[in-house]
């Protein structure tokens, strides 16, 4: 039997992503801080639920922060220096998320406020009756 020779190649090198969009949502009940190129193709991510964070510790502005640093972390490999800043939602963790990113020595071009505005929204309840 004949014996088959392989190539070793080199482990793989990571994408080179200068500039990018950081999306921030901030929900009721978690902060998910996600990084994706111009085009909009995720690098990485990371939410206050993935760092361990459970129950109503993860709607904090803490556990948004440590989302956000933990992102922006994973972004270094891809030697990520300028970015936009895309929040979405009502919840705590907007601020302290977006404080973060500035932290991480990356420079923030814009901040730009993505929340959908209710036209007058749903309906309203029934009345309670006591």
């Amino acid at each position: 039997m004949a014996r088959q020779t392989r190539k070793l190649t080199s482990a793989k090198t990571k994408k080179r992503v200068y500039r990018g969009i950081v999306h921030i949502q901030a929900g009721h009940h978690n902060t998910i801080v996600t990084i994706t190129n111009i085009r909009g193709e995720v690098l990485c991510w990371s939410s206050s639920g993935a760092c361990g964070f459970k129950g109503k510790r993860k709607s904090t502005g803490f556990a948004a922060k440590k989302a956000a640093e933990t992102a922006a972390k994973r972004s270094r490999d891809f030697l990520m220096r300028e970015a936009k800043v895309l929040v979405n939602g009502p919840g705590q963790g907007r601020e302290s998320a977006i404080r973060e990113i500035f932290k991480a020595d990356i420079k923030v071009n814009v901040i730009r406020e993505k929340s959908g505005i209710p036209h007058n929204g749903c309906r309203p309840p029934k009345a309670r009756s006591v």
